[in-house]
């Protein structure tokens, strides 16, 4: 199912008037409104809204010669679901006009509008972060769609649409994952393979420090962590569900953010682990801890806790010293030694957020036998990201060694 948006806010859409028809021709039939559903996908930096696709096959059979990119008109307002205070700094809001770079009839006989989208491209966005909160939040969208032309429809005069009516937030692989609450209350998303039939390995994505929730604004939405990069999702494709045989993959949401208590969260972790574990036939010889920044730390925690519950661990930009001068060491080198579980890092060398030097390699030559993938820079299909995003290359299965890559190299492993 699509995920609802905030405020299911009914618009009626001016019905500009067109060069060259006559005003008759130009009058909205009263009786004709039109749903339509936002269409997302989630792109390396983050979830856009790509498309709109308005319901107009139940019209009749609308000829595709009548629709181009200049029939409709899109804007996006994007505000933030929680009240800010004075001096409050949200990013990613927005209030313009979306390009509509395509527009087509699909096989149902819809109008599917294409949005212009891209990495590092303003007003598409699902996203806004508050920065005084350190959190990604879900913004409130509002879009408003205009006519400029009438449409033709088989034995019916010119239309145009009176008004139009927002519904759902479609994201075909965000909505694959199903929503749950642990015993002890921690949220978690979860992925099922297609065939569920016999022991399927588990994968356990645990998130960064910007998709926890945040509990003072009653803000505990469990989404920020499949639509703010590719993690959780990239284990979900079918080229990973091919390489693992078929994998569960859980997705818990901590309740503020993993290095405020590693020993406080591991344990509710664990017992996502067990719950999955017990209501699926997960092959416990084949569960598989992997994170990001916050989440890299969490999971290093976890295999020193915990470490014959894991098959493999892959911490990635993790946290192992303090982020703060003078701050507690996070994981200690007496953990790091102590390590036993098979545990692939990876970072960037211009990560700046969380320096490689002190964490990823430190770690690296402390865990026995671990493998460490260290990329100059995050640059993928020519685009250059921050340096602490080096979860996209996991999330692509870009890392190698020895000739394997880590997916691979997860797969093969038994605990």
């Amino acid at each position: 199912m699509g995920t609802p948006l905030r405020r299911r806010t009914i618009l009626a859409a001016g019905a500009g008037a067109a060069a060259g028809l006559s005003l008759p021709a130009l009058a909205a039939d009263a009786a004709t409104s039109v749903r339509f559903e936002l269409n997302a996908e989630v792109l390396d930096g983050g979830e856009q809204v790509t498309s709109v696709t308005l319901d107009t096959s139940r019209l009749g059979h609308v000829d595709p010669s009548s629709v181009s990119a200049a029939t409709f008109s899109v804007h996006a307002k994007a505000t933030s679901p929680i009240a800010l205070a004075a001096g409050d700094q949200i990013f990613s809001v927005y209030d313009l006009d979306r390009t509509v770079t395509a527009a087509r009839v699909d096989r149902r006989g819809d109008i599917v509008l294409e949005l212009s989208h891209g990495e590092g491209q303003l007003g598409g966005g699902t996203l806004g972060y508050i920065l005084s909160r350190g959190r990604n939040v879900q913004l409130d969208l509002v879009y408003t769609i205009t006519q400029n032309a009438p449409l033709v429809v088989r034995g019916r005069k010119p239309l145009l649409i009176s008004s139009f009516v927002q519904g759902r937030l479609v994201n075909p692989e965000v909505d694959a994952f199903s929503y749950h609450t642990s015993g002890s209350g921690m949220k978690y998303r979860l992925f099922s393979p297609s065939d569920c039939r016999g022991r399927r390995p588990l994968v356990v994505w645990l998130h960064g420090g910007g998709e926890g929730a945040s509990l003072p604004d009653n803000y505990y939405d469990n989404e920020t962590t499949l639509r703010a990069n590719r993690g959780a999702l990239g284990f979900a494709t079918p080229e990973a569900q091919r390489i693992f045989s078929g994998a569960y993959v859980v997705a818990p949401q901590s309740t503020s953010f993993w290095l405020e208590d590693g020993p406080r969260f591991a344990p509710l972790i664990q017992e996502i682990v067990r719950e999955v574990s017990r209501r699926h036939d997960v092959d416990r010889d084949r569960i598989h801890v992997v994170g990001c920044s916050n989440g890299g730390y969490m999971a290093l925690k976890m295999t020193a806790l915990y470490p014959s519950l894991f098959a493999t661990s892959v911490p990635i930009c993790g946290v192992v010293t303090s982020l703060q001068p003078g701050g507690p060491t996070m994981v200690t080198d007496a953990e790091l030694v102590a390590i036993d579980t098979p545990t692939w890092l990876v970072a960037s060398r211009d990560d700046t957020t969380v320096p490689p030097e002190l964490n990823t390699v430190h770690a690296h030559e402390l865990i026995p036998g671990s493998i460490m993938s260290l990329y100059d820079t995050v640059t993928w299909d020519g685009y250059r990201f921050p340096g602490h995003w080096s979860w996209i290359y996991v999330a692509r299965n870009d890392p190698q060694h020895d000739g394997t890559r880590v997916w691979q190299w997860m797969a093969r492993h038994r605990r």
